[in-house]
């Protein structure tokens, strides 16, 4: 059987998409002086790394950045984050991840952030593939996709070429 990968953005394009939601963040977090960026281990923390450099470079806010750690398996049980709560109390936060599927990875970030007070609190996916089990959206997105649940969507951020592919 032959496999036929396409590719959904390009380097540029994906590099076109971090600076439009950094934009985003910065326009509805334009009062704050500080904001988080809490990216889910590896592609979504990847995805708030480049977030963050975007954002230090078109505003003044502090950008602070916290490593989400979710059993994709498991989701239910602890999240393990690289930020003490008192950190994030009353703060503006930005759960990141690469790509939206069912929402379930995203939904148990939620949950996690919501035991202590926040002053603000935001999604950011680079992908969006509507196939949402929970009623959880991205509040800032790259791209949305009609998908069928068959297909998976293969993300790299890292290396000297970044793209979306749709295998």
């Amino acid at each position: 059987m032959i496999t036929k990968h396409h590719v959904i953005l390009n380097h540029n394009e994906i590099n076109h998409k971090i600076r439009r939601i950094a934009f985003q963040i910065y326009e509805s977090n334009v009062d704050e002086k500080e904001v988080i960026l809490a990216g889910i281990d590896r592609n979504g923390y990847i995805f708030a790394e480049k977030l963050k450099r975007v954002l230090e470079n078109i505003s003044d806010i502090d950008v602070l950045l916290c490593r989400v750690v979710v059993n994709k398996k498991s989701p239910w049980q602890a999240i393990e984050t690289s930020m003490d709560e008192a950190v994030y109390k009353n703060k503006s936060i930005v759960l990141v991840d690469d790509v939206l599927n069912s929402g379930t990875t995203l939904i148990y970030g939620v949950k996690h952030f919501l035991n202590v007070p926040l002053k603000k609190f935001k999604t950011a996916v680079l992908v969006n593939r509507n196939h949402k089990k929970y009623p959880v959206k991205a509040d800032f997105k790259g791209i949305s996709l009609s998908t069928s649940l068959q297909e998976h969507v293969d993300v790299t951020l890292e290396g000297p070429v970044y793209q979306v592919v749709l295998k």
